[in-house]
């Protein structure tokens, strides 16, 4: 178990642009002296576990910073407890799950949106099934009672309707996997690299056949084979003690039948011998190599060694090959790797993209030449101390929350299911603390020499069940929630003039800053677009005292996450530091802000990388609607007509010079536009000084700071329909926008609560429809884009190509509904008011979320009071107000349609709607 390291295979799947580099020789002195001094941090999970008599393991964390409960409820199944013909249940049932039970038989969000909560979902891998939910303390009596009610009231509620929906759902959200660039990948790699009958031999999704051939009868069986109590733990952590977890579990779980005895399979690596190897044929932006190996199992610990090397080799800007081939040899636009770790077997993988007119074999020899190098000489001891130091950062930043991926409650679960011991995360960090350039260096000999692939039980105790106690006739009450209770910041200004606000909170040693600046993707109106967003990550591409390399290093070193960018109305530094190296991660942030390089050099890098994304995300259908669809709006002539993505165009690129970004540096990067948020383990006392020390320097000009500069825009009187060919494409991605008002408005939270009625949560109207009742789609929704000087609304939805004017019909029912005879409802308003205002308290659990919201809150010209008098301006909003907000802003007859699908299929079908006009675009938005 890697800590947070441990990557899911569809996650890889969708990487778009990464990174590794060989290390750098030019380490400094400074350098060496940090890995020589390396103190890694002990970091400690208290936890007491218990079992009740139907053999639930119950694990407890107690954590009391936040009036809130992470519930985290893991099963030991997941689709390798399949057999071929019956593939995708495991994943299948997540989704049942979710469809009401005998006692609620509703949608599972509702009272949790109502009761506010946060991290709530359900997942399912190879190994395990699990679902989540952060909760305010006085729900956790309804949270329990949800969760057992489905562990042990289910399959009652399980009708043959729900299983037709939820099949097709599930085949929908296959469906949209596939269709996204190499999204095949792995389907293909697990039938390869596996022999036959192996439980890695098939997807988590399971085949469509299989879930074609599934009958109610056969699903039911699957629930009461694995799903017993026996075959669970649940984690509680937050809020609660012990003797409160047993009392209320006994009570809500301690009736449900524990389950069959299980067979489990404990390991089965397969390890291969020789090389095999494969091309795939696919719509894909550029040519991808993956080579991989079969290894060690997770909870070994050649597996936490592999997890090491391949950081080394092939993960992050400072691994050996992104040197080799993105950066020296430019060769490759993306490098990546990653330890696949599983309960039975891993999988060590390297995957690179090939820049065009690059031969593949020339990056494997290369990928080939960098692993004989450390197999013969190992890595280096700065590399070895420079993972552990990263990793490490990583967990302790996960482990500042309760629930959630990465958190305090799935690391806990996660010990107890793979390795029955919650607190196996030690025996990790132990392992990985301990490990030598030696161990890595064998770990690699024993797996990595051999077998690549190139495209490449113990008897049940006698458990017995207790009588229910619990009342499973009504759903338990909400108590009274806590009001929101943020930290007071304290605002001050340095001897330059920049305005600093401070929000101290000292739970873990991390401080965490954000320095906005007035600019974004709107100040390259006249220009050329695309410049903000370069030019802010070339901030990170080297200064005049450290060059690219050196500086990811020394960042890497000091585990401090350091990061440069831009949006539509603002760019910004982020910075993320351990307390314990405060002071030289301010001076590195200093650094990169006043003293840039912008060496042609890395300007040359960099824009073969960056035009090569904006290929990628022309491949990538809602990427490709948000390049066109700005300009569509709001014409030629306004601030917001660029690529939402940020990236520009081929053109704006390829002409950008050194200048450009100098000039635009100069221009906008001043300390009179900008104001430095940091919320964090420090003191106005202890930080001001060391700002004074490294920032005083930067000063305004003497010229008058730029403003930028807004057109006017008339909304769109009519419908228009734009259409974008995708041949050979399952799914069809629908886009419909149109103007709304500014996110500065004054009725902001109106029109939200508007919009998430309408599209804007899991339980909203189109959602229901399209995903829920007809299951076209794995998602559609509505989203308000709410800008500084004007705003979008939205509706998307990917859906089957087959029912693409289908969709769009009910889409603009759902819309012409909510303005006429369907408007929205008491009961609505009353749901979404609850689930906005309930989880306020855990809202603002981490460092990140706060400083998101004081930057926000702070960038509207609002207080601390503004933002925490939300739920009393949310409480207030009347069914009037939301109505009529809707009848001033949707439009939908004069929507800008851009439909992305294959148009052998759906052209003809679209133009039968007699939307509006149709045009057909290229991928560049050009009218064909």
């Amino acid at each position: 178990m890697r800590f947070s390291k441990t990557f899911t295979a569809m996650a890889v799947a969708t990487v778009l642009l990464g990174g590794c580099q060989a290390t750098a020789q030019q380490n400094s002195a400074n350098n060496a002296a940090v890995v020589q001094q390396q103190n890694l941090p002990d970091v400690a999970i208290s936890y007491e576990s218990f079992t009740l008599d139907n053999g639930l393991t119950v694990v407890v964390h107690e954590d009391r910073k936040a009036p809130i409960v992470a519930v985290n409820v893991w099963y030991g199944v997941g689709s390798k407890d399949e057999r071929p013909g019956i593939t995708g249940f495991a994943h299948l049932f997540e989704h049942l799950m979710f469809n009401g039970t005998e006692n609620y038989d509703d949608e599972y969000f509702g009272p949790f949106e109502r009761a506010g909560a946060t991290d709530m979902n359900g997942t399912t891998n190879s190994d395990r099934t699990n679902y989540f939910q952060n909760v305010p303390t006085p729900a956790l009596d309804m949270a329990l009672w949800m969760e057992s009610d489905r562990m042990g009231h289910l399959l009652g509620a399980v009708t043959q309707d729900k299983l037709d929906e939820q099949r097709g759902v599930v085949q929908n959200e296959k469906r949209q996997g596939e269709a996204q660039p190499y999204g095949r990948v792995f389907g293909f790699l697990a039938e390869q690299t596996f022999p036959q009958g192996h439980p890695y031999s098939w997807t988590t999704i399971g085949s469509l056949e299989d879930l074609n051939a599934a009958s109610l009868e056969d699903v039911h069986q699957w629930f009461n084979d694995y799903y017993g109590a026996a075959n669970a733990v649940v984690v509680l952590a937050g809020d609660i003690d012990v003797a409160t977890a047993k009392e209320k579990m006994q009570h809500y779980f301690g009736h449900i039948a524990p389950g069959k005895p299980l067979k489990k399979l404990q390991s089965w690596v397969a390890k291969s011998e020789g090389t095999k190897r494969a091309t795939m044929e696919d719509n894909v932006p550029a040519s991808r190599i993956y080579k991989l190996w079969n290894t060690a199992e997770m909870g070994t610990a050649d597996s936490e060694y592999l997890s090491m090397l391949v950081d080394i080799l092939a993960s992050g800007k400072n691994s050996r090959l992104y040197q080799r081939l993105v950066y020296d040899e430019q060769i490759a636009s993306m490098v990546s790797g990653f330890q696949y770790e599983r309960v039975l077997a891993g999988q060590f993988f390297v995957i690179a993209d090939a820049k065009p007119g690059v031969d593949m074999r020339r990056i494997e020899a290369i990928i080939d030449e960098e692993l004989a190098k450390i197999i013969a000489e190992g890595p280096t001891a700065e590399e070895v101390a420079r993972t552990k130091f990263s990793t490490i950062a990583g967990f302790v930043r996960g482990a500042e929350r309760i629930g959630g991926f990465g958190g305090k409650s799935d690391i806990l679960a996660a010990g107890q299911v793979y390795h029955n011991n919650p607190g196996f995360y030690e025996q990790s960090m132990e392992t990985l603390k301990a490990a030598t350039p030696a161990d890595i260096q064998n770990a690699a000999k024993r797996w990595l020499t051999d077998g690549a692939f190139v495209l490449d039980v113990v008897p049940q105790p006698n458990y017995a069940a207790a009588e229910a106690q619990a009342d499973r006739s009504a759903l338990p009450e909400v108590g009274e929630l806590p009001q929101l209770d943020l930290p007071e910041v304290n605002t001050f200004t340095l001897s330059n003039g920049l305005e600093v606000a401070l929000a101290e909170r000292h739970d873990v040693p991390t401080v965490q800053m954000r320095l906005v600046i007035d600019s974004g993707y709107a100040a390259d109106f006249g220009g050329k677009v695309g410049t903000a967003s370069y030019t802010m990550s070339m901030l990170r591409e080297g200064t005049t005292s450290r060059d690219s390399l050196s500086l990811s290093k020394e960042l890497e070193t000091l585990g401090t996450n350091l990061s440069a960018g831009a949006s539509l109305d603002s760019s910004s530094i982020s910075m993320d530091t351990l307390v314990t190296n405060l002071a030289p991660s301010l001076e590195i942030m200093a650094d990169v802000l006043m003293n840039p390089a912008f060496s042609d050099e890395e300007i040359k890098r960099k824009r073969g990388l960056w035009l090569e994304n904006i290929k990628k995300e022309k491949a990538q259908p809602t990427a490709q609607a948000y390049r066109v669809l700005p300009q569509l709006i709001f014409g030629d002539n306004h601030a917001y007509s660029v690529p939402f993505t940020g990236s520009g165009t081929e053109a704006s690129i390829q002409s950008l010079t050194r200048a450009d970004l100098v000039n635009h540096a100069e221009t906008w990067l001043r300390p009179d536009l900008s104001r430095l948020v940091i919320v964090g383990a420090t003191t106005e006392a202890e930080i001001k000084p060391l700002l004074e020390q490294y920032f005083a320097d930067w000063q305004a000009p003497a010229s008058a700071a730029p403003e930028k500069q807004f057109s006017a825009v008339a909304p769109q009187t009519e419908a228009r329909v734009f259409l974008i060919d995708q041949p050979g494409t399952p799914q069809s991605t629908i886009i419909a926008g149109q103007l709304a008002p500014s996110g500065n408005v004054e009725n902001a939270e109106v029109i939200d609560v508007m919009n998430t009625i309408l599209g804007g949560s899991f339980t909203s109207r189109l959602n229901m429809n399209l995903r829920e009742d007809k299951g076209w789609s794995y998602g559609a929704r509505t989203g308000w884009v709410g800008a500084d000087e004007a705003g979008l609304l939205l509706a998307s939805a990917p859906v089957q190509t087959d029912k693409t004017k289908e969709s769009i019909e009910e889409i603009l029912k759902e819309l012409n509904g909510y303005l006429g005879d369907n408007p929205a409802s008491a009961a609505e308003l009353e749901k979404v008011i609850a689930n906005k205002t309930a989880k306020l308290p855990g809202a603002y659990e981490t460092k990140g979320a706060l400083l998101r919201s004081i930057v926000d809150t702070l960038e509207k010209g609002k207080d601390m009071e503004w933002l925490e008098a939300y739920g009393q301006r949310v409480e207030a909003i009347e069914l009037d107000t939301v109505r009529t907000s809707a009848d001033d802003i949707l439009r939908p007859d004069a929507l800008t349609w851009v439909i992305i699908g294959d148009l052998s299929q759906i052209e003809e079908d679209v133009r039968a709607l007699n939307l509006g006009p149709v045009t057909k675009l290229d991928s560049n938005g050009n009218p064909l």
